[in-house]
C-alpha cells in the first residue's frame, strides 16, 4: 500500500527542487518515489485533498487517534504535519455551499500537470537507460566474442599438450619395453649361458653322473635341479627332432655322433634317479602322513611328465587296491558265505554298505589329495577311474555272472529272472556310487559314462535275456498248472467212470491270477527296460519287445483255455450221438439209454458252463492286459513314431485266435443246448398234449410239460451265459439262440396233430417261450414269438374264417400253410382245396 512517509520524504526533497509552484501556489506534491514499491490511489487521493478537506482530515485523524498522538501536532495520513494555526484560515473560508471546488480543480488541474512532468521525466530516463543498455550489450557482446576466441585458442593450445604428452608416454613406454626386453634377453642370455654349461657337463661321457655341479646332488636344491634338468631334456631333445634322431637310438648308441645324444641320455637317466629318489622321499612321508612333506615332492614331481608318476604310484599305493583281503571282504558282504544263495534283497543291501564304505574313503583320500596334489582333479579322476575299473568290476564279475540262452539256468536256481534281478539291483546301486562319488570329486572324468561301460557287455543282450524269462516263467507256469489239473483229473476219474461218463469238469480252467501273474512280470521286466534304457528310442523298442511277450503269453494261454473248453464241448457232443437209438428196441435198452443220455445232458450242461466261464475269464484277462498297456505302456511308446499303433495292432492280432476259439465255442454251446430241447421236447412233449379228447372237461390252459422243463433248462443253463457274455457279443449269442430256438419248435411241432383245444394249449406254449426270450432283448427274435402266436391261431378258428386270418401279416402265409395241414380236421373239411384258389389269388 501507499506509504505516508514516502510521500512525506518526498515533499521535503522537493522543497529543495527549483521546480516552479503550481498554479495555486503549492509546493510540489507529487514525486516519483510516490510510485515505488506498494501503489495505492486511495493513499495518493488521501494526501491530496486532506488539507482541504474538514471531514476527510477528520476521518484521518480519528483514525491517527487510535494509533497515538505525536507531539500534539495533527498528523495526516499522507504524513505532512499540519500547524494548528491554519486550521482557523481554512475554517473561516469554508461556506456551506463546498466553497472547495474550486480548491480541489485547482489542485487536480497541478496533479495533472506534474503527472505529466514526472512522464516526461521517467520516459527520459528510460531512453537515456535503453541507450546504455544497448551500449553495453554492444560492448558485452564484443567481450564475449573475445572470450569465446581465447577459450578457444586455450583448448587448441590443450590438446597440442594433450598430444606432446601422449607421444611423448609412448616414447617411455617403448623405452621401458625395449628396456624390460632387455632385462629379460640378458636375463635369459645369463640363463642360457648356466644352461649351455649344465648342459656340457651332462654330455661328457656316457653313464657318468659324477662330475655334475653341486646343484644336482644338493638334497635341498631339488626343486630348482629338477627344473634346470627339465629345461635341458626338452632343449637337447628338440636339438635332435631337428636333426632327425629318435631317442631310442640314442638310448642304444650313445657315441653315434658328436651331438647332444650323450647328453640326452645322461639326462635320462638322472630325471629317472631323481624321480625315483623322490617318489621314495614321498612313500616315506606317506607313512609318516607329513602332508607338507608330500606337497613338497608332489610339486617337484609334476615336472616330471606333469606329475603323471606320482599321481599314479599315490593311487596304486592305497590300500583297497593292494590289500586282498579288501576284495575278499568285498565279496563276503555283498555275496554272504554262499554265493550261490544269494538273494536280490540281501544283495542290495551289501552293496549300499559296500558303496557307502568306498564313498567314505574315496572322502578322505581327496581330503589328503587337496592338500598335497597341485593338480589335485587330476589324482580324484584317476583314483576314481581305479575304484570303479578295480574294486567295483572285481566284485561285479563274481555277482553276475552272464548265462546262456541255449541252456538256460534251472528254475530251481532262480532262472534267468535272478540273473536280470541280480543285474538291475547291481547297475542301480552302482549308479547310485557313481553319483556319490561326482559329489565327492572326480576331476573331468566321466563316471557316469565309466560305469555305463561296466555293464556294456550285459546291457547288450539284455533284451534277448528279458524275453527269454518270461517265456521261461511262463513254461514253468504252465508245467505247474498242468500238473495241478492232472491231480485233479486223477482225484475225479473214479466218480466220472462210476457216472459212465468221459466228461467231466475238471479240465485246466483258465485262471485270471495266472494272467496278473503275467502282467506282474511283464510290470517288473518294463521297470528293468525304464532304468537300463536312457534314451527314448531304446527304450521304446524294448518296451514294445517285452510287451510282445505278454501278448504272446496270454493270448496262447486264453486259447489254450477256450480250445480246452471247446474239446469238452465236443466229447459231450460226442456222448450224445452215442445214445441216440432206433424206433425198434427194447424197453430195457431203452430205459438205459435214456438213463446214459441224461447223463450226457449232464455232461453237455456241465461243459456248456465250463465254457462260459473260460468266456467271461478270457474278457476279464483280455481287460487287464489292455488296463495295463493305457496305465503302463502306452506313454512309453508314445515318443517314438508309429509305435503305439503297431502294440495297438499286435494285440489285436494276438487276441483274434481267442476271439476265433470263442465263437466257435459258442456256435458249439448253441448247439449244445438246442440238442438238450430237442431231447427234452422229443422225451417229455405226448401227442396228447395239442389233441385233447373231446370229453366236456374244460381244457388245461397250462403250458405243457415239455414246455415247462425246456423253460427250465433254459433258464438254469442260460444263467452262465448271461453273467459270462456281455454288450455285443452277450446280444449276438443270444440273438442266434433265440432265432435257432424258434426253427427247432417249428420243426418240432410238425410231428403233431392239433384240434381247437391243442391250438389253445400250444398258444399257451408259445406265450411260456415268448416271455421267456423276451429276456434276452432281441426285438428280431420277440417277432418271430409273437408271429408263432400268431399262427397259432389256425388251430382255433373255424375253416371259413382261415382265409382273413393272415391278411394283415401276409409274411408268415408259407409257415401258415404248413401248420394248417396240422389241424385234425384238414382232410375232413376239405381244407386243401378251399385254401388253394385263397393262396394262388393272393400270390
Amino acid at each position: 500500500m501507499y506509504n505516508g512517509n514516502q510521500m512525506n520524504e518526498s515533499i521535503k526533497s522537493d522543497s529543495g527542487n527549483s521546480k516552479s509552484p503550481s498554479v495555486g501556489s503549492l509546493p510540489l506534491i507529487l514525486d516519483t518515489d510516490d510510485f515505488k514499491g506498494e501503489f495505492s490511489f486511495d493513499g495518493l487521493f488521501g494526501n491530496l485533498v486532506n488539507e482541504l478537506l474538514p471531514s476527510f482530515q477528520e476521518e484521518e485523524a480519528d483514525s491517527a487517534e487510535g494509533h497515538g498522538n505525536v507531539g500534539g501536532s495533527d498528523v495526516l495520513a499522507n504524513g505532512h504535519v499540519r500547524a494548528p494555526s491554519e486550521v482557523p484560515k481554512f475554517a473561516q473560508g469554508l461556506s456551506p455551499l463546498f466553497p472547495e471546488v474550486d480548491a480541489l480543480l485547482s489542485l487536480f488541474r497541478d496533479s495533472c500537470k506534474e503527472l505529466i512532468d514526472l512522464r516526461k521525466q521517467i520516459d527520459g530516463k528510460l531512453s537515456n537507460l535503453r541507450k546504455d543498455v544497448s551500449a553495453q550489450d554492444s560492448k558485452h557482446r564484443k567481450t564475449l566474442a573475445e572470450l569465446e576466441k581465447g577459450v578457444d585458442g586455450l583448448f587448441d593450445s590443450f590438446a597440442r599438450l594433450d598430444s606432446r604428452i601422449s607421444s611423448v608416454g609412448q616414447t617411455a613406454a617403448k623405452i621401458g619395453d625395449h628396456l624390460q626386453s632387455a632385462d629379460a634377453q640378458r636375463e635369459t642370455a645369463s640363463q642360457t649361458i648356466e644352461l649351455i654349461k649344465y648342459l656340457m657337463e651332462f654330455n661328457g661321457s656316457p653313464g657318468d653322473l659324477m662330475e655334475l655341479s653341486p646343484l644336482f646332488s644338493d638334497d635341498s636344491r631339488v626343486s630348482e635341479a629338477a627344473s634346470i634338468a627339465q629345461k635341458l631334456r626338452s632343449f637337447a631333445e628338440e636339438d635332435m627332432g631337428r636333426q632327425g634322431i629318435s631317442v631310442p637310438s640314442v638310448m642304444g648308441n650313445a657315441t653315434a655322433s658328436r651331438g647332444l645324444e650323450v647328453a640326452v641320455a645322461n639326462l635320462q637317466d638322472y630325471c629317472n634317479e631323481l624321480e625315483n629318489r623322490l617318489l621314495a622321499r614321498f612313500d616315506a612321508a606317506s607313512q609318516r602322513r607329513e602332508l607338507s612333506t608330500m606337497a613338497e615332492c608332489a610339486k617337484i614331481l609334476s615336472q616330471f611328465n606333469r606329475g603323471t608318476s606320482a599321481m599314479q604310484h599315490y593311487v596304486a599305493t592305497r590300500p583297497m587296491f593292494i590289500d586282498v583281503e579288501v576284495m575278499n571282504a568285498d565279496t563276503r558282504l555283498v555275496l554272504g558265505d554262499q554265493v550261490s544263495q544269494a538273494s536280490p534283497s540281501n544283495v542290495a543291501r551289501g552293496l549300499s554298505s559296500l558303496y557307502k564304505e568306498i564313498t567314505d574313503t574315496v572322502r578322505k583320500e581327496a581330503a589328503t589329495i587337496m592338500a598335497v596334489f597341485p593338480s589335485p582333479n587330476d589324482v580324484m579322476s584317476i583314483l576314481v577311474q581305479r575304484v570303479l575299473e578295480q574294486r567295483v568290476t572285481a566284485l561285479l564279475d563274481k555277482l553276475l555272472v552272464k548265462p546262456s540262452l541255449v541252456n538256460l539256468p534251472p528254475m530251481e536256481e532262480g532262472g534267468l529272472l535272478l540273473y536280470l534281478r541280480m543285474l538291475a539291483v547291481a547297475y542301480e546301486k552302482t549308479q547310485e556310487l557313481a553319483r556319490d562319488l561326482r559329489a565327492v570329486g572326480c576331476g573331468d572324468l566321466d563316471v557316469e559314462g565309466l560305469t555305463e561301460s561296466l555293464f556294456s557287455s550285459h546291457k547288450d543282450e539284455y533284451p534277448e535275456h528279458e524275453q527269454a524269462s518270461l517265456r521261461q516263467l511262463y513254461q514253468a507256469k504252465m508245467d505247474e498248472l498242468h500238473a495241478e489239473s492232472q491231480q485233479l483229473s486223477e482225484s475225479a476219474a473214479t466218480i466220472g467212470r462210476s457216472k459212465g461218463a468221459s466228461v467231466t469238469s475238471s479240465h485246466q480252467q483258465i485262471s485270471v491270477t495266472a494272467v496278473t501273474e503275467f502282467v506282474r512280470w511283464n510290470e517288473e521286466a518294463i521297470s528293468r527296460c525304464s532304468l537300463f534304457s536312457s534314451q527314448p528310442t531304446t527304450l521304446a523298442a524294448n518296451v514294445k519287445a517285452v510287451f510282445t511277450c505278454l501278448l504272446d503269453q496270454v493270448g496262447q494261454y486264453i486259447t489254450e483255455g477256450l480250445e480246452r473248453a471247446r474239446d469238452s464241448l465236443t466229447e459231450a457232443a460226442a456222448l450224445r450221438e452215442r445214445f441216440v437209438l432206433g424206433t425198434s428196441v427194447s424197453r430195457r435198452v431203452a430205459a438205459a439209454a435214456a438213463s446214459a443220455a441224461e447223463a450226457a445232458a449232464a455232461a453237455g450242461e456241465s461243459s456248456f458252463r465250463s465254457f462260459m466261464v473260460a468266456v467271461q475269464r478270457c474278457g476279464s484277462s483280455v481287460a487287464i492286459v489292455q488296463q495295463y498297456f493305457a496305465n503302463s505302456i502306452s506313454r512309453l511308446l508314445l515318443p517314438v513314431d508309429g509305435a503305439h499303433a503297431a502294440s495297438c495292432e499286435e494285440m489285436a492280432t494276438a487276441m483274434s485266435s481267442a476271439e476265433a476259439a470263442a465263437y466257435k465255442g459258442l456256435l458249439q454251446c448253441i448247439e449244445t443246448v438246442m440238442a438238450e430241447v430237442e431231447r427234452l421236447l422229443s422225451a417229455e412233449q405226448k401227442a396228447t398234449d395239442y389233441r385233447s379228447p373231446d370229453d366236456g372237461i374244460a381244457p388245461d390252459h397250462r403250458p405243457t410239460n415239455a414246455c415247462t422243463r425246456v423253460v427250465a433248462y433254459l433258464s438254469r443253463v442260460l444263467e452262465a451265459a448271461f453273467t459270462a457274455l456281455e454288450g455285443l457279443n452277450k446280444q449276438a449269442f443270444l440273438t442266434e439262440l433265440g432265432n435257432r430256438l424258434n426253427k427247432g419248435l417249428l420243426n418240432h411241432w410238425q410231428k403233431f396233430t392239433f384240434n381247437p383245444s391243442g391250438g389253445l394249449r400250444l398258444k399257451r406254449d408259445i406265450t411260456e417261450y415268448g416271455e421267456f426270450v423276451r429276456s434276452f432283448n432281441a426285438p428280431s427274435v420277440d417277432e418271430k414269438f409273437e408271429l408263432l402266436g400268431i399262427m397259432a391261431n389256425v388251430f382255433i378258428v373255424a375253416p371259413e374264417s382261415l382265409s382273413t386270418l393272415f391278411e394283415g401279416t401276409p409274411s408268415i402265409r408259407k409257415d401258415a400253410q404248413r401248420f394248417i395241414q396240422l389241424r385234425e380236421d384238414f382232410k375232413s373239411a376239405k381244407l386243401a382245396s378251399r385254401l388253394s384258389s385263397l393262396w394262388t389269388s393272393s400270390s
